[in-house]
């Protein structure tokens, strides 16, 4: 049901959004949210195609006196982030979200909202929809699976396409236009530990670190968020002196979310336990006193750990695994020289750490503006990831999108936007992988430019949407349109 207080204007916007927010759609399951979006177009006797990676593209043909307009593409990704709380039952794959309102924001109950990239696909559908809105000769791009590493973007039938002009609608900070973003590499890497019996007398806990933020591994990288992945690392080092035997390691959820939770299960001396408790805490006062705000919900969960037959990792793999998690880097490593200070140009992830059944698994990623700057970066990471004899294989390698500050487009983007909302209108690059890098590989003769109304959180369960700003984007994305003649 829609929350009581539901946003009604601009109506058609606001419809679509909250039909697309009852439509599962994971990154790699997006064949319900297309087919609801060829139903639309097949109503309205639009034609479209689908390509081998899944992207849909809509043709609307141009309105009344815009027959000679340049051809426009408005892009936008189906697919959406799936991070919940531990405490939320939900199931993405079947679920449709519950969307709640709280102080001009909407937001879901306990996951995320689906803002990125979806009210931008609602946008792009609403242009179907409303009839007050006047276009050159539209295609409407849908890719797939954006948010697990620009598979759709990267397999795209650049034949599809035949617009000189793009419009994306996948950046999260209304009152500044994207003219630039960052591109990456992601990296995979796996190595066999090994295991034995526990010694006798030992207890199997579970410690578990949860309650930080997480979020935008790009995005929000400025803002050195806690990454639980080092921060358990970190307490399992500082503590070797206490007698323990590593069973497992869980955290993180994906290439482009900063761990917000992580788990280890630990085989420890009943006469040790207030130790750990004591560590714990000890770590949690350090770490709350130079963390963000937005990490003060930082907690611990320590209870027994209930499974059987457990095996342990040997001393000599579980030294090497902590001094690897402690070896990789994570977070900002270089910032703009000339843009503000939280614009960075350097950046890495250590997104996804695992030890299950004796098999070590990381995932972990980097993001540039310059790629030449990068090439130390990724020498570090690979040669760690080496050193520690993992096997490693690079699962995302993507351009980024230099800015064009001599573009038309953008500079019509950029006075309409200041003539809406009656203030200065920066020209921003994004430190995350947008589409138009990949995009502008396959179409060179492209002018891009990509707005947005403002969203938090992106990534995790606090992302939100804030409703005011949804209004002037889309009186930007309208009254842009209707300029482009």
């Amino acid at each position: 049901m829609k929350p009581t207080s539901y946003p009604t204007s601009p109506e058609h916007i606001w419809e679509h959004f909250y039909q697309i927010s009852q439509i599962p759609r994971p990154s790699g399951q997006e064949q319900l949210i297309r087919d609801h979006i060829i139903a639309l177009a097949n109503e309205r006797k639009l034609a479209h195609k689908v390509d081998s990676a899944g992207n849909l593209v809509v043709y609307v043909p141009a309105s009344q006196g815009y027959e000679n307009a340049p051809i426009v593409a408005i892009q936008n990704h189906l697919d959406m982030v799936t991070v919940k709380t531990g405490d939320k039952e939900h199931n993405f794959e079947t679920d449709p979200l519950q969307l709640e309102i709280v102080d001009g924001w909407l937001r879901a109950d306990r996951t995320t909202l689906g803002a990125d990239n979806g009210i931008g696909v609602a946008a792009a559908m609403a242009v179907l929809t409303d009839e007050s809105v006047v276009h050159p000769a539209l295609e409407l791009l849908f890719t797939t699976e954006e948010e697990t590493g620009l598979h759709g973007a990267s397999g795209l039938d650049a034949s599809l396409l035949s617009a000189t002009k793009m419009l994306n609608l996948d950046t999260e900070d209304w009152g500044e236009i994207y003219i630039g973003c960052a591109g990456g590499y992601g990296y995979e890497a796996h190595r066999q530990l090994m295991s034995k019996v526990p010694k006798p007398g030992l207890e199997a806990w579970t410690l578990h670190l949860k309650g930080l933020q997480g979020g935008h591994s790009g995005v929000q990288v400025h803002e050195q968020l806690g990454n639980a992945n080092k921060l358990l690392a970190e307490l399992l080092i500082e503590n070797k002196d206490l007698e323990y035997q590593l069973v497992s390691f869980r955290g993180g959820f994906a290439h482009n979310v900063i761990a917000r939770e992580a788990s280890t299960v630990l085989m420890i001396d009943e006469k040790d336990l207030e130790s750990w408790k004591a560590a714990m805490n000890a770590a949690k006062d350090r770490w709350l006193s130079y963390l963000p705000e937005a990490d003060n919900a930082l907690e611990w969960v320590f209870e027994p750990c209930m499974e059987q037959d457990l095996y342990v990792i040997s001393k000599a793999d579980t030294d090497a695994f902590l001094n690897l998690a402690s070896a990789l880097p994570h977070g900002a490593q270089s910032y703009s020289l000339q843009h503000p200070a939280d614009l960075v140009d350097l950046s890495c992830n250590l997104a996804v750490v695992t030890i299950k059944e004796g098999c070590l698994r990381i995932q972990t990623s980097l993001r540039f503006f310059n790629e030449r700057q990068a090439v130390g970066l990724k020498q570090q990471i690979e040669g760690i990831l080496a050193a520690f004899d993992l096997s490693t294989k690079c699962i995302l390698d993507y351009p980024g999108w230099n800015p064009d500050f001599n573009s038309k487009l953008v500079a019509q983007a950029q006075a309409l936007a200041e003539k809406i909302t009656g203030e200065e209108v920066a020209l921003k690059a994004i430190h995350a992988g947008l589409e138009c890098g990949i995009l502008l590989s396959k179409k060179p003769d492209m002018d891009i430019v990509s707005m947005g109304p403002t969203i938090r959180g992106a990534h995790s369960p606090t992302e939100r949407l804030e409703i005011s700003t949804v209004e002037p984007f889309w009186q930007l994305v309208k009254g842009l349109l209707a300029e482009l003649k």
